[in-house]
């Protein structure tokens, strides 16, 4: 099974985060955009995990949603990774960055502490919209991002993550959730 941790997003943020894909489309880039229905802040990806490591998994997240509270986030601003030729289109965190930030670096300790390998970069508050395949029209795209540098895409209020699984298939990847954890007590 291929899992990853994930933060999901209301659908009309969501929805917001699609037109501005479609609008980054006109550069003409060789982008593999994310499909609307998956974009989501990745928390922790375990990458192929055997299923029996489900009944440690689980556990482990528990702990850290009960040790952590509901925060606010907001989405704004759309930039990239890269450099002149840009590797990862992303849109920003702004308020709830922290929260965010110290939810990833929780679920990294506890599934470390159940045998899955930290990261080698630290964790960066920001949600995937695409991955650049190649420099095709990367001028035109880095131009068409900075339209976007400064928007507001929306607030809302995470009060859980999920356990997700990825079905890569050649229609795109398809997103499963195993297991859903509410932040707070209870």
């Amino acid at each position: 099974m291929r899992l990853f941790v994930a933060l999901n997003l209301p659908p009309e943020i969501r929805e917001r985060l699609a037109a501005v894909q479609d609008r980054l489309r006109r550069a003409q880039a060789d982008v593999s955009w994310v499909r609307a229905e998956n974009i989501h802040g990745t928390l922790k990806f375990l990458g192929e995990t055997e299923e029996k490591r489900l009944e440690r998994i689980r556990p482990a997240l528990a702990e850290v949603s009960k040790g952590s509270a509901p925060f606010s986030m907001e989405l704004s601003g759309v930039g990239s990774f890269g450099g002149p030729i840009p590797r990862v289109v992303w849109v920003g965190v702004g308020e709830g960055a922290e929260p965010l930030t110290r939810l990833a670096q929780q679920i990294e300790a506890a599934l470390g502490r159940v045998g899955f390998a930290k990261e080698r970069r630290g964790f960066t508050a920001h949600l995937t919209l695409g991955r650049v395949r190649s420099p095709r029209n990367a001028e035109e795209l880095l131009a068409a991002l900075k339209e976007f540098q400064a928007e507001k895409f929306g607030t809302f209020t995470a009060t859980q993550f999920e356990l997700m699984q990825s079905e890569l298939r050649p229609s795109g990847s398809v997103y499963t959730v195993l297991d859903r954890f509410s932040l707070g007590p209870g």
